[in-house]
């Protein structure tokens, strides 16, 4: 075995690959450029058509101990041998950019087939793992850090992680001062925090106009921003009751650590202080789940007669990098036996593509190529800020992404709005009002941005031609006539 490494690895040209040192290295974030390429550009190259695989790329012949990378055909829209041949402009950045992106295809096409091959996968990304650094380097290689990362931890767990729920998921605690920062920074650099917040939220207003006590059902509170932001809007409005009493349970999960629970708990009281200082009638709850898995058990809640409920359920960054399935679906199915008004959904567009794990993997990697394209562009000279906003929320949600994929077939991959139909909530319709606030919202930040209405309850937010998450609005059957 040894030999075959030290011949698969004397196959992998890597002399255009520059090693930096977190020791020896002087270079800075702040230096770091995207040269001439950007992962948001022409994927095409590596489309995956339904029935298609990377055999091509490379094969193993363990018997005679000979590696070969480069065997097949090149056919338009494969994705060719792993080692090409400079583009016509020469840049260095692109030649890196796209090995890199073949390095990783062959790990996940290898992870595919038989235990020999997953040799050569963790072949592969162990030498990625010496090439490539989260905290150095351009975008590109910044992402590939964290996709070797990812693929590694699959390797070595099967895709089951520590979730319970059959997702990938280690937890990484994070010191509170770095998760504040990069909250902040997310929300400067790009408009995925406010538009899932501003839409839901607007959504709310509209829904309790005439309502005198509302109760909100948070599935994942994090620092309470989003409802500060929602009473200000509620003492503030010209029409309805002047005095409607906001109520707010949160979910805390045993299984994260008293960690978790403390923080739902230091958020409840900033945002009771907060509604104090400004007049608004509010009271705070939290709701403990009975299990690590997240099981809901609506019977948990308290209820007051006469509440509207609304069901929050966001999913997109910065929330939690992982919930598995089995929660989600708990919480939302267990919401609909409380006949909530309102149920406002943000969520993460997921994999598209049709063809196995390689295909939905490249989805994915093209999803959070596009996502580091639009914070670059956001704050291109401010590489330590990004590194910042990387290492604590898209490093950990890449993982838990990739075990996803990993297990599920595509045939059981639907979004969380497909999942609130067939469960039969029943949409209701975006106003004007919250189109015109998301397009205002994408007005304060690049160009690059922009907004679609995909479904009558449904705003998508994208970066150029990628869609990258939506918000939706929905009721119960009850609620719907």
């Amino acid at each position: 075995m040894a030999m075959v490494v030290d011949e698969l690895l004397s196959e992998l040209d890597f002399s255009d690959f520059t090693t930096t040192s977190t020791t020896n290295s002087t270079t800075t974030p702040e230096d770091d450029r995207w040269g001439d390429w950007s992962p948001a550009g022409d994927w095409d190259v590596f489309a995956v058509q339904p029935q298609e695989n990377f055999h091509h790329i490379f094969e193993l012949k363990m018997d005679d101990k000979t590696v070969s990378f480069s065997g097949g055909n090149q056919n338009v829209g494969s994705p060719g041998p792993l080692m090409i041949e400079p583009s016509v402009d020469g840049g260095s950045g692109d030649m890196k950019g796209l090995r890199l992106v073949h390095l990783l295809m062959a790990a996940a096409e290898a992870m595919t087939s038989d235990n020999k091959s997953h040799d050569l996968a963790a072949v592969i990304l162990v030498r990625l793992k010496d090439l490539v650094s989260p905290t150095e380097g351009t975008n590109m290689e910044r992402l590939a850090a964290y996709f070797t990362d990812a693929l590694l931890a699959l390797l070595e767990t099967g895709g089951g992680g520590s979730s319970g729920g059959g997702g990938l998921y280690f937890k990484q605690h994070h010191h509170r001062t770095d998760v504040l920062a990069a909250f902040q920074l997310l929300q400067d650099m790009s408009p995925y925090v406010k538009f899932g917040h501003f839409t839901a939220n607007q959504a709310i207003i509209e829904a309790v106009t005439h309502e005198r006590r509302v109760h909100i059902v948070d599935y994942d509170i994090m620092e309470g921003i989003q409802w500060a932001s929602l009473m200000q809007a509620l003492i503030s409005r010209k029409d309805g009751p002047p005095t409607l009493h906001l109520r707010i349970t949160a979910l805390s999960r045993p299984g994260s650590g008293r960690r978790s629970i403390s923080t739902v708990q230091e958020t409840g009281r900033r945002l009771t202080a907060f509604a104090t200082s400004i007049g608004q009638p509010f009271s705070f709850h939290q709701c403990k789940v009975l299990d690590p898995d997240g099981t809901f058990k609506p019977s948990a809640l308290k209820l007051v007669r006469g509440e509207a409920i609304v069901i929050n359920c966001a999913l997109h960054l910065p929330h939690s990098s992982y919930r598995s399935p089995t929660s989600v679906a708990s919480f939302l199915s267990g919401s609909k036996t409380l006949n909530p008004k309102l149920v406002t959904l943000v969520e993460e567009e997921g994999p598209r593509v049709e063809g196995g794990f390689v295909g939905r993997f490249m989805d994915t990697l093209h999803h959070y190529s596009a996502l580091y394209d639009s914070l670059e562009a956001g704050f291109p000279m401010q590489g330590r800020a990004r590194a910042l906003v990387e290492r604590v929320f898209l490093g950990p949600r890449i993982l838990g992404s990739l075990g996803r994929v990993y297990r599920e077939d595509h045939g059981q991959w639907c979004s969380w709005g497909e999942w609130l139909s067939e469960a039969n909530f029943q949409p209701i319709n975006i106003s004007f009002a919250n189109h015109c606030q998301a397009k205002l919202l994408l007005g304060l930040f690049h160009d690059g941005y922009r907004v679609e209405e995909s479904a009558s309850n449904k705003l998508v937010l994208g970066w150029k031609s990628r869609r990258l998450l939506s918000a939706s609005i929905w009721t119960s059957s009850s609620h719907s006539d």
